[in-house]
């Protein structure tokens, strides 16, 4: 009957190699897996999801929150990735720009020209996005962010998956 044993991190060679000779074993070999966490938060945002049948059609804001977590191999200090580098290479910077006391609005909402008309009269900044709401805003961040932590680190570490949090109860999540 043959088996199957899972191996967490570094396993000696000799005993590799006996195991896999003398026992009827798989052998699954699990490389070590380093995440780390970042949050940008404190962004007022507004948006409206001009789709829907309910009240998500008007003008709303929120503070949205962002969760990112890294994964890749460590680096000399031990780290995933230098959370010092966000502000050195802009991504905060552009936090602060397509999301604080932001209006964003989708590139095919039917009444983008008044929202036009509202950023040349000063009365919003305007931020065209191919899609709003907080699925899209994660997905935004997650592809943004992934190209920095690459580029960054070399294709060491890359975006695990990001968080946008509307407040404490409403979240949505992107994997890629």
């Amino acid at each position: 009957m043959e088996k199957s044993i899972i191996l967490h991190g570094h396993i000696p060679n000799k005993l590799f190699v006996y195991l896999k000779k003398n026992c009827y074993i798989n052998l699954i070999m699990r490389k070590k897996v380093f995440r780390s966490y970042k949050e940008f938060s404190g962004y007022s945002t507004a948006f409206r999801q001009w789709r829907a049948d309910s009240h998500c059609k008007y003008v709303h804001g929120y503070a949205l929150r962002f969760k990112v977590w890294f994964e890749g191999d460590l680096d000399e200090r031990n780290w995933v990735v230098d959370f010092g580098c966000f502000k050195r290479n802009g991504v905060k910077d552009w936090f602060k720009y397509q999301f604080d006391h932001t209006t964003c609005i989708a590139e095919d909402d039917p009444h983008i020209e008044v929202f036009k008309s509202m950023e040349e009269s000063g009365l919003i900044q305007l931020r065209i996005m191919s899609d709003v709401g907080c699925e899209k805003f994660a997905e935004y961040v997650f592809e943004y962010l992934n190209k920095k932590i690459e580029d960054e680190t070399g294709g060491r570490a890359r975006v695990h998956k990001v968080q946008c949090w509307e407040h404490g109860e409403n979240m949505a999540e992107y994997r890629g």
